[in-house]
C-alpha cells in the first residue's frame, strides 16, 4: 500500500497543497488518514478519491454535487440508487453542454471556411449564392 504526503500527491496531480486541503475541508473528498505527528498520510483509496475530484471537477460537475456524491458513498451501499440518479442527473448536463459547444464548433467551422475562402479569392461572403462570385461583399452573420 503506497503511503504519500501531501507534497508528493500534490506533484502527483499538478494541483496546490491548498487545493488538496480544501478539497478534504469541504467534503469533495473523505478525511485523509493522519499520521502519528498530525500530517496527511494519503494512501490508494485517498488517491482514487482525488483523482474522482478532479476529473469531475474539470467535467463541470458543481462542488456540492461532488460533497453530495461523497456523503452518500460514505453511507453505504443502500445508497446505490441515490448515487446512480446523482451521476445520471450530471451526465445529462454534460450532455446538454456538449450539444452547445458543438454547435458553436459548427458555426465557428464554416465562418472559418469563409474567411479561408476570403483569403483564396479576396472576396469575403457570407451567402452560399455569391460564395464563387465575385462581387460587393455580402454582409455578414453576426
Amino acid at each position: 500500500m503506497r503511503k504519500l504526503t501531501i507534497k508528493e500527491v500534490s506533484a502527483q496531480f499538478g494541483i496546490s497543497q491548498d487545493t488538496l486541503r480544501y478539497y478534504e475541508r469541504v467534503g469533495m473528498i473523505p478525511a485523509v488518514p493522519r499520521t502519528a505527528a498530525g500530517r496527511r498520510d494519503y494512501q490508494d483509496e485517498d488517491l482514487g478519491w482525488v483523482e474522482l475530484a478532479l476529473c469531475m471537477r474539470s467535467a463541470g460537475l458543481p462542488v456540492e454535487a461532488m460533497i453530495q456524491y461523497v456523503k452518500l458513498c460514505q453511507q453505504g451501499d443502500g445508497t446505490f440508487a441515490q448515487r446512480l440518479q446523482l451521476l445520471q442527473d450530471q451526465r445529462a448536463v454534460l450532455v446538454a453542454q456538449a450539444k452547445q459547444i458543438q454547435a458553436t464548433m459548427d458555426r465557428l467551422d464554416y465562418k472559418i471556411g469563409r474567411y479561408q475562402q476570403a483569403v483564396e479569392t479576396g472576396v469575403l461572403c457570407w451567402e452560399e449564392t455569391c460564395v464563387l462570385q465575385p462581387g460587393p461583399v455580402c454582409p455578414d452573420d453576426t
